[in-house]
């Protein structure tokens, strides 16, 4: 069975004109030339300082490129990669005539720009459309399967200029590309990597068993470690979740607001020590 949902949290900005590639590939922290009919990529937009500013899914259709984003960010977005426009032949606007879903299951949807997430083959697909989407679905339901595989969910998982792009998996989740030149904010990003700079992570999260309330606690409610913060609780749903936690503080017993927690590596996250995974 597929499962299909309208995503109403994310809206589509349009970038138009002969060098729309050229024009994002310079700003963005993957290879905007890999994006085909039917191949879409995923990409963070970042300060200069290599702090998180948005991420994207990047599809095509039509001659221009269609940028799969959280709505609420898109009155910054657009005038903010306008201004990097320059003497670029370029053109970016948001469209609200079309809409954002999610897909997953067996089959891919009949109808619409569909692309493969291109984060996880178990993420399915995302679908760009001008027509209302035959949902079989909620919203609430693709949260439930996209943290049951620990894929994070833009600004409520990331930390506008914060978070940087390794703590929050876009290296093991293919968002970055180190081959393909300069972007704003590469410097950060591969000093982070090649360095071994990292010092926290966004992992899964679920409460310890045996905890007898089901929610975990809200979003921004510190970690601890026998007393001492080593996190922050992001995103959650029915008992699952992520969280910001320091590497040497993943895998111990841990708490927030009192309830137990356990936090370990989603399965496709390369670990720098062995803990125990929470995630598929």
């Amino acid at each position: 069975m597929t499962y299909l949902t309208e995503l109403p949290a994310r809206g589509v900005i349009e970038v138009a004109g002969e060098d729309r590639v050229s024009f994002l590939q310079g700003l963005v922290s993957n290879d905007v030339e890999q994006v085909a009919p039917g191949h879409a990529v995923w990409a963070g937009l970042l300060t200069p300082q290599g702090k998180y500013l948005a991420d994207f899914f990047i599809l095509t259709g039509g001659g221009t490129l269609l940028l799969d984003c959280e709505r609420s960010q898109i009155p910054t977005l657009v005038p903010k990669l306008s201004r990097f426009r320059l003497r670029a032949k370029v053109t970016v606007a948001a469209r609200d005539d079309l809409r954002v879903g999610a897909a997953w299951g067996d089959t891919a949807p009949a109808s619409g720009i569909v692309a493969p997430d291109p984060r996880l083959p178990k993420a399915g697909w995302r679908l760009i459309s001008a027509l209302p989407l035959a949902a079989n679905a909620s919203p609430n339901d693709w949260d439930r399967h996209r943290l049951a595989l620990a894929l994070p969910d833009g600004t409520r998982d990331l930390e506008v200029d914060k978070t940087v792009l390794l703590e929050a998996g876009f290296d093991d989740l293919g968002g970055i590309s180190w081959t393909k030149g300069c972007y704003m904010g590469q410097e950060l990003t591969a000093r982070t990597k090649y360095r071994g700079l990292l010092k926290r992570r966004l992992v899964p999260v679920i409460l310890a068993p045996g905890t007898q309330d089901t929610d975990l606690p809200e979003p921004g409610t510190p970690v601890l470690d026998d007393g001492v913060e080593v996190g922050t609780i992001r995103s959650s749903r029915d008992g699952i979740g992520l969280a910001v936690i320091r590497l040497d503080a993943i895998g111990k017993p841990l708490s927030a607001m009192g309830k137990r927690l356990t936090a370990g590596w989603p399965a496709w996250a390369t670990a720098p020590h062995s803990t125990p995974e929470t995630s598929a």
